[in-house]
């Protein structure tokens, strides 16, 4: 399923009598290479040697590289039909032209074929395929069942831990704002083991009621497991029951003039009603469903996605798939379905808003795989249609802020070409900054940004290696950052030089290419310099390269840009493209900062204590025996270490700021 077999047969399936009569008789040597007729002769060879047989096929370049997956109940036929002369669109033209070989993978049944091909195209990525270009894990709320107080936290990542999952949510605001109405209503501990083992008093979440302190004991195994039992409940579909029941708790304690008793049950239940409150619209006949709607507009497609579970909306989430625009609506669902479910678990009904060619054989490709019946539906009236209308008006939503966001960005990327004379409007802009505190667990940072705002999937993070740096030798590490990155990026993307221009050897997309448009360093002229030899030993003296050194008092707004060939310069205060820099500049020292405390605090954890000023080998004995681990010290709050035998309120202090670093340089 492409993706989509429909946009690959244009002209449809050929009968079995007529397949060899349909193979052109044409040399691949008789025609340029790169051409239609070389891609079509091509084909036709390789079309000789496919199995008639279910299976997938994939369509190979020049330079070896997957151009297209796709999937046949007879693979023989399908590739066949690639070598007819006409009934191509566009795009299977382009994809035919560049076809120099095929690779084919016979299956038992069509099933196992579309699996397999939507395996493979969330693993290669072929260019000419519909992509899913967002796949990262949901999150799921866990409440453990591996000690004798459970927990409840949020996880992702395989269900290695004993205890009940429930999810998935659409991302990790719905999971943390429903854990803290749940902690709220059935006072569940979420701190780690470790923490709550060296707890000799209550913290701060029993004093804002939202635990119940099992910790010390201020509640009996027995009520805490009744906390344990309606949490279950609740998030397993019987929310109604444990509402009633806290109700009927509430009215009783009331009736018996125990208002304090009867307050918690009121607290509980507000908590409960915030968590339903957030959900919005809930289904009132459907216990388990993902539902899926497709909309199209300026070249774009969204699929915007629900998730309801026991009965209970658990978020939605929008997709913007990369895919061709002359695909239509139907393909792209067809084809991000399969790849959606490739590594996810399907609830027992699926409901799409619009019909697509091979929506019986997703279904029985899903209920094979889970092992339970799944159902792939286009619902045509009553709960289930309003449900996908909903979405589908949140798709068109979706949509809407996208082409809005993607206008104003390009209007800003062509604001950027104009400040910087650059010679094209930026597909690639590279920011890179370090982190460190007095050079110790120094890191370096580059995130990337594009037409479509942030590309996380492109960040990267270097580990500063030289020993002969100077501490805090600014220049050394961005010497260090960019010689790594460049030396890499020219050994995986040689350049040559066509027409007296240098010139990427890349295979994939324009919006993938792997080198930057523009360079920004935050930094003054010093860096900047730094920037420009390193580069200019590397070969590499055409990537645009601006610093960004901070105004006065650091205040943003006041700027000073340094390019090479020119005078410094500032922009205008309140100017789009200001805030524009800011916010590249502010996300680059985002992440490096970040990457810094993680490398830090694993350095402190491996070390011990000693780098925090005046804590020795006895306070540091002190501190491990009265919370147990170097991350529950992390966590204590200040009166808890200022509780610790040997230390004051000042030391307590320091080792407070120490783990809760502001501002790392």
């Amino acid at each position: 399923m492409n993706g989509t077999n429909k946009d690959i047969d244009p002209a449809g399936e050929l009968r079995e009598e007529d397949e060899e009569a349909s193979l052109p008789d044409v040399e691949p040597e008789s025609a340029p290479s790169g051409t239609l007729a070389a891609g079509r002769a091509a084909i036709a060879r390789f079309a000789k040697l496919a199995p008639a047989a279910p299976g997938v096929y994939r369509m190979v370049d020049a330079q070896g590289d997957v151009l297209y997956v796709g999937k046949a109940k007879n693979i023989k036929k399908r590739v066949t039909a690639y070598a007819r002369p006409t009934g191509h669109d566009s795009r299977i033209t382009r994809m035919i032209s560049a076809t120099v070989s095929l690779e084919f993978v016979s299956t038992k049944t069509e099933t196992e074929a579309l699996l397999l091909e939507a395996n493979l195209i969330k693993r290669l990525r072929p260019r000419f395929n519909v992509l899913l270009r967002d796949d990262k894990s949901f999150p799921y709320i866990l409440i453990t069942s591996d000690h004798w107080a459970p927990q409840i936290l949020k996880h992702r990542g395989a269900r290695t831990r004993p205890g009940h999952y429930y999810g998935p949510f659409a991302s990790a605001g719905a999971v943390n704002r429903t854990i803290n109405a749940l902690e709220r209503a059935f006072l569940l501990r979420s701190c780690s083991d470790s923490y709550f083992e060296a707890r000799t008093r209550p913290c701060l979440l029993y004093q804002i009621k939202r635990c119940s302190a099992p910790c010390t004991r201020e509640i009996d195994f027995a009520g805490y497991s009744e906390f344990v039992r309606e949490a279950n409940a609740f998030l397993s579909g019987r929310s109604q029951s444990v509402q009633k029941e806290m109700a009927r708790e509430m009215d009783q304690a009331s009736a018996s003039l125990d208002f304090e008793r009867a307050a918690i049950y009121r607290d509980r239940l507000s908590a409960l009603s915030a968590i339903q409150s957030h959900q919005g619209i809930n289904p009132r006949s459907l216990e388990e469903a993902d539902v899926f709607a497709v909309h199209q507009a300026g070249g774009y497609s969204c699929v915007e996605v629900f998730f309801f579970r026991t009965g209970q909306n658990w978020g939605n989430r929008a997709y913007f798939p990369k895919a061709d625009r002359a695909i239509g609506p139907d393909e792209v669902l067809g084809a991000f379905l399969a790849q959606f479910y490739d590594d996810k678990t399907p609830p027992r009904c699926i409901l799409v808003s619009h019909e697509f060619e091979e929506r019986a054989l997703l279904a029985q490709a899903l209920t094979t795989r889970s092992e339970r019946k799944v159902e792939v539906s286009v619902p045509q009236r009553g709960e289930r249609k309003e449900l996908v209308q909903h979405a589908l008006a949140n798709a068109r939503e979706a949509l809407a802020r996208k082409l809005a966001d993607t206008s104003s960005q390009q209007k800003l990327l062509a604001g950027l070409t104009e400040t910087f004379a650059l010679p094209r409007s930026p597909r690639r802009i590279e920011v890179y900054d370090n982190s460190h505190i007095s050079g110790s667990n120094a890191v370096g940072a580059m995130i990337v940004a594009g037409p479509e705002g942030f590309r996380k999937n492109q960040y990267r993070k270097f580990n500063i290696r030289s020993t002969d740096l100077a501490p805090g030798d600014d220049y050394g590490m961005m010497r260090e950052v960019l010689q790594r990155r460049f030396k890499r990026l020219l050994e995986e993307n040689p350049r040559s030089t066509v027409g007296g221009v240098l010139t990427a050897v890349f295979k994939g997309d324009e919006e993938d290419q792997p080198w930057p448009d523009l360079v920004l360093i935050d930094g003054g002229q010093g860096q900047l310099k730094a920037a420009q030899e390193t580069l200019a030993a590397l070969g590499v003296t055409d990537v645009p390269l601006v610093a960004i050194a901070k105004g006065p008092d650091r205040d943003a707004g006041r700027e000073t840009f340094f390019v090479a060939g020119r005078d410094p310069f500032k922009l205008p205060p309140r100017d789009p493209l200001l805030y524009f820099i800011e916010r590249l500049r502010d996300e680059a020292h985002r992440f490096a900062v970040g990457s810094h405390r993680v490398r830090r605090k694993k350095d402190i954890r491996e070390a011990g204590l000693q780098e925090i000023p005046g804590i020795g080998p006895t306070r540091k004995r002190a501190l491990l025996r009265h919370f147990g681990t170097v991350k529950a010290i992390e966590r204590a709050s200040l009166p808890d270490l200022a509780q610790v035998p040997g230390i004051n309120v000042e030391t307590a202090r320091k080792i407070y700021e120490f783990f809760h670093e502001s501002a790392a340089q």
